[in-house]
C-alpha cells in the first residue's frame, strides 16, 4: 500500500513539475548581425541567460526566437547579452569598443541598426519645446 502511494505521490509531482516547465514565453526580435559566426556568438550569448531554454536567430530575417522561463529572466536581461556580445538589438546597442572588436565579416550598417522610425532624437518632434 505505501509503495503505491509513494508511485501515486511521485507521478503527481512528476506531472506537476511538466505543467511548470510548459510556462516557457517566447519572443521574436530583431538582433543585427551577418554571418553563421555571429549566429553562434548571438544564439551563445542568448543561451547563456539563466532562464532561457531556447534560442534561434535567422540570419536572413535577423530575427531571433527565443524561449525563456518569465518567472527566472526577462527581455531586458536577454538584450543586454546579446549586445554585450556585440549585437544590436531594438532595445540595445553594443558598446563600440565590443563592436570593434567583432570580426569583418561580422560587422554590420550601425546607422540603420537604430532607426526608431516612431519617434525623433532631434528635439523637433512635437515635444512642445518650439510652440
Amino acid at each position: 500500500m505505501k509503495t503505491k502511494f509513494l508511485l501515486s505521490l511521485g507521478m503527481l509531482l512528476a506531472s506537476g513539475l511538466s505543467v511548470f516547465a510548459q510556462d516557457a514565453k517566447t519572443e521574436k526580435f530583431e538582433v543585427k548581425g551577418n554571418c553563421g559566426m555571429c549566429e553562434n556568438r548571438i544564439e551563445k550569448a542568448t543561451k547563456s541567460v539563466d532562464g532561457v531554454k531556447s534560442a534561434d536567430w535567422d540570419k536572413e530575417t535577423k530575427i531571433i526566437e527565443v524561449s525563456f522561463d518569465p518567472e527566472a529572466t526577462d527581455l531586458h536581461k536577454i538584450h543586454m547579452a546579446i549586445s554585450k556580445a556585440g549585437h544590436d538589438t531594438d532595445m540595445h546597442k553594443a558598446g563600440k569598443e565590443v563592436y570593434d572588436k567583432l570580426p569583418g565579416c561580422c560587422k554590420y550598417d550601425r546607422e540603420e541598426a537604430h532607426d526608431h522610425g516612431d519617434h525623433d532624437h532631434g528635439g523637433h518632434g512635437g515635444h512642445g519645446e518650439h510652440e
